[in-house]
């Protein structure tokens, strides 16, 4: 099994969208993209490639900039300015290199997975069963490009509103390759229309799949559609799709405080849909993305330095018999500015599968793309503009699998209170937030803190009040973008 997963790294070209973007250089071993498409182990070395990208494309600056940016965390003392700019709004620009990189690597990955989409049925395959693995790979490749681009449109794109899609700015479909192109941006709808068309053709080609998978299957399209069709409105459509993948019986909430540990520290769970491969010690050359800003470990003394910790407000949102309390956050001995502090919850959700690291944690995990409970959230929160008693037994199956009693007697705003603050509990620190603040039309007011004086205070820190609407909810376009296509339009207010 092992040597099948060996992940290798493949071609990796520009896009047209920069002069210079040199973010992946092609190795000495690498496949040339003038041969790439002709054997099966072409094929299968091509669609590892496109995996081992995506490894560094799911966690790290892709993930955890958005929390950074919202209402959940303070700076420490030491964070040194570490995702400083995101955190304190004011001066963040389309300059910054959370933009910047986030941008490019995210369209640096489409070269090869456009690729894929086009060519891997060129492949000379001797056998029926080899006819069927390309067209499970070329539907991964059309998964994956409908999760980039998802990615993409949630943070530059507006948001989607069925009365103007047809009319607001989404992002560039870069779809095949060609470094002379300088592309405009497509609608929101335009956007949202090839996101769909992808996850159809995924779904067509692949296999339903089953718990912990390390391809792309067909749940994990049923998991990205439920989050697409939520965001954009299609209550109904969300609510079709995540009932299927819920009631299929080949995934299960976890329902005790060892089975979630297991999710999020061993990367093992009946919750988890599709994660990508890593493995000790050849992965670790490369190694994944990984949410390193929240522990701060260091060996030599044994105590912690982050960069950022939750607010207390944060905290106090868990139940002490809540599961997800006791795996989520962890009370360790803080070191900051010289000086210990006893007390203090760190986030502990990516503290390192020990399976991935030889002496001490180097926050290495099998980064999950998908997994059972964001599906749960995301049709409660679209079941809700559907049928609220509905929504309200599912609420209930989350919440009383994670240990906590069941409510009743809820409906309307309150019903949907509560569905915020448990969309809060259960995603909190997946990158999640700022487009769940968005997308309910709600400001960042960062509130409570844990203690203030190993924390950086201010108006722009553990102070800041942002209002709903403020345009750096969504991403201003990369300068250099912005100087080298003159066909493209910047975010209003950037």
């Amino acid at each position: 099994m092992k040597k099948v997963l060996k992940i290798f790294v493949v071609l990796s070209v520009s896009i047209a969208f920069t002069v210079s973007c040199d973010v992946e250089k092609l190795p000495h071993d690498a496949i040339e993209q003038t041969d790439a498409f002709r054997t099966m182990t072409d094929a299968e070395t091509i669609r590892l490639g496109m995996y081992a990208q995506l490894k560094n494309r799911v966690y790290g600056l892709f993930m955890f900039s958005t929390d950074v940016q919202a209402d959940l965390l303070n700076a420490t003392l030491d964070f040194g300015n570490r995702n400083g700019n995101p955190h304190r709004w004011e001066p963040l620009l389309s300059t910054d290199y959370t933009i910047r990189d986030v941008w490019q690597w995210y369209y640096s990955a489409l070269v090869n997975v456009n690729n894929i989409v086009d060519n891997m049925m060129l492949v000379e395959a001797d056998s029926d069963a080899d006819i069927a693995l390309l067209e499970q790979f070329t539907g991964e490749a059309h998964l994956v490009r409908a999760f980039y681009l998802h990615q993409l449109v949630l943070r530059w794109g507006m948001p989607y509103d069925p009365a103007t899609a047809s009319q607001d700015l989404g992002v560039p479909l870069v779809l095949t390759y060609d470094p002379a192109a300088r592309p405009a941006r497509a609608t929101v709808q335009e956007t949202y229309d090839q996101i769909l068309s992808d996850l159809e053709a995924a779904k067509e080609r692949l296999p339903h799949g089953g718990q912990n998978s390390f391809f792309a299957t067909r749940d994990a399209a049923l998991a990205l559609e439920t989050r697409v069709r939520m965001h954009m409105q299609d209550y109904e459509g969300a609510v079709a799709v995540g009932e299927e993948l819920i009631n299929s019986g080949r995934y299960s909430l976890e329902t005790d405080l060892a089975g979630l540990n297991s999710k999020w520290e061993l990367d093992q769970s009946s919750e988890i849909i599709f994660h990508v491969y890593v493995e000790r010690p050849d992965e670790l050359k490369a190694g994944a993305g990984t949410n390193n800003i929240y522990l701060g470990f260091q060996p030599g003394s044994g105590k912690y330095t982050p960069d950022f910790v939750p607010q207390q407000w944060v905290i106090d949102m868990f139940e002490d018999n809540d599961f997800r309390k006791h795996v989520f956050f962890d009370e360790k001995p803080l070191f900051i500015q010289g000086q210990d502090y006893e007390g203090i919850k760190l986030v502990n959700k990516y503290p390192g599968n020990p399976e991935l690291y030889p002496t001490h944690t180097n926050y290495q995990h099998m980064p999950k793309v998908f997994h059972l409970s964001e599906t749960y959230m995301n049709v409660i929160e679209a079941m809700f503009h559907v049928d609220e008693g509905a929504a309200l037994s599912y609420l209930n199956e989350i919440r009383e699998a994670r240990g906590v009693e069941a409510l009743s007697g809820l409906s309307g705003d309150d019903l949907f209170e509560a569905i915020q603050e448990e969309r809060l509990r259960e995603l909190f620190a997946e990158g999640q937030r700022l487009n769940d603040l968005m997308r309910w039309d709600m400001g960042v007011e960062r509130g409570e803190v844990q203690n203030p004086d190993f924390i950086m205070r201010g108006s722009t820190f553990h102070e800041l009040s942002i209002e709903p609407g403020h345009f750096k909810f969504v991403w201003g376009i990369p300068s250099n973008d912005m100087t080298t296509n003159e066909n493209m339009v910047q975010n209003p207010g950037w």
